[in-house]
């Protein structure tokens, strides 16, 4: 057997509300410490058991030293974990703990032979883009946040629609009338976007759409930019709503009338390991249920 392809790998997930995790992450741990691989574990994992030669550290402490983070858990775990570890630059594979799971890819009763042939190096590699969302407020940015799936400009707290300006780069290119708007990356494409009437984009893709909720103007329609474009959204000071900017449905900034917000692709890039037999097209007909008789 060759050698194994990561020395050190770290361990994310949410024990604390899935009680069956715990036995799933202490055999993982023995698997992985009888190959020799250094394991730490999240300590906002809430796991409280005690494993001999295993580490519980901080984030971002683990994703410094590890070169392979394993996320146990659904989607939002792995979104969560991405957005936390994009920066130190290390892997993340996904073992589905969830429900959906078009970012984890491994089920849990295969996660030793899938991890073990990852070990030997046999998997693919992507790697995708994330956003950057900034409020800014009289040319000062005040807050900001990351995400994975999308940045999400939208009304809340009344009935009503907002009204904003939306500009890519120097460009002006329209005043919007609608519950919001959607910035998403390829990878979000599939998530509200896609329920917002978007399309599906390859998680490849260097790029972004922009997707309006329930606009005033049919003829408003989605629209896809470069991913290297700086998207900018000027909350009206006339017949404002309350509104908020949520990154992958977590992350909620304040925003006011005349506040800006800026979307741009974050310097980082989420990199994802799959197995080798990870097909995408696959995966789209699985969680749309394409092809399905009715």
């Amino acid at each position: 057997m060759s050698e194994p392809s990561f020395k050190r790998i770290g361990l994310v997930g949410k024990t604390a509300n899935n009680p069956g995790l715990s036995d799933l992450v202490a055999h993982l741990c023995d698997f992985l410490l009888a190959k020799g691989i250094q394991v730490s574990i999240d300590q906002a994992m809430g796991y409280h058991g005690s494993i001999a030669g295993v580490e519980i550290l901080p984030r971002t402490t683990m994703g410094a030293q590890s070169d392979l983070t394993i996320v146990l858990g659904g989607d939002g775990t792995l979104l969560n974990a991405a957005r936390s570890l994009a920066q130190y630059n290390v892997p993340l594979v996904g073992v589905n703990m969830g429900r959906l799971g078009f970012l984890t890819d491994i089920s849990p009763q295969y996660v030793t032979e899938k991890l073990s042939a990852i070990l030997d190096g046999q998997f693919q590699e992507e790697e995708r883009l994330m956003l950057r969302a900034t409020v800014v407020r009289d040319g000062v940015p005040i807050s900001e946040g990351l995400a994975f799936n999308d940045v999400v400009v939208h009304k809340w707290e009344e009935a009503r629609m907002l009204e904003f300006e939306v500009g890519i780069d120097d460009y002006f290119v329209n005043t919007q009338r609608a519950d919001g708007l959607i910035i998403a990356t390829p990878t979000g494409s599939t998530a509200y976007a896609l329920s917002g009437g978007g399309p599906i984009l390859h998680p490849t893709l260097d790029a972004i759409v922009l997707v309006p909720i329930c606009p005033h103007t049919l003829s408003l329609r989605p629209l896809v930019v470069a991913s290297t474009s700086q998207v900018c959204i000027t909350i009206s000071e006339f017949g404002h709503a309350s509104a908020q900017v949520t990154c992958d449905g977590h992350i909620s900034l304040g925003v006011e009338a005349s506040d800006t917000i800026v979307i741009k692709s974050y310097e980082h890039k989420v990199k994802l390991i799959h197995p080798t037999d990870y097909n995408y097209y696959d995966v789209l007909r699985a969680k749309l249920h394409w092809g399905e008789k009715l």
